[in-house]
């Protein structure tokens, strides 16, 4: 599987992974939802910076985290455990200060020839497919959610 990781514009996400100082993604929520316990060492992640539609970089996840049930001191401490690889914001820390946690790492990443990515409705920010062809103009299939549910 390939991963489609939506990197927030306000807080330069992807500035902040391009320049080298950010090679850990997290996302948090109070419960399980994607993509805790759905990326895996080895597989690519894309990445396209929120509001632009374009596809510019990846990566190979390197490591993968998963917490769940997390108290209040192990959320503070993972994210502070992790904070280099991380490079938060005080805001992002508040916002994926989360029960349930999933840190992924990679490396090997390189700026690719844009690609033009082909929204459809109520997709999230981190996408799981096939193929990145999948959801790129020209070449995309209707969004599968099947692969998204545990």
């Amino acid at each position: 599987m390939v991963h489609l990781v939506y990197c927030d514009n306000k807080e330069k996400v992807l500035e902040k992974i391009l320049k080298g100082s950010k090679t850990m993604i997290v996302r948090g929520s109070a419960g399980r939802k994607i993509p805790h316990s759905r990326v895996f060492e080895g597989e690519t992640l894309y990445f396209m910076k929120k509001g632009t539609a374009k596809i510019t970089a990846k990566a190979k996840v390197k490591s993968v985290q998963n917490y769940v049930k997390l108290s209040e001191e192990e959320i503070t401490n993972t994210l502070l455990e992790n904070q280099p690889k991380l490079n938060l914001t005080t805001a992002q820390q508040t916002r994926w200060h989360k029960k349930c946690l999933c840190l992924v790492e990679f490396d090997g990443l390189e700026e690719i020839e844009p690609l033009d990515f082909d929204h459809q409705g109520n997709m999230d920010d981190w996408l799981i497919i096939e193929k990145i062809e999948d959801v790129v103009v020209g070449t995309s299939i209707p969004y599968n959610y099947e692969k998204s549910k545990f």
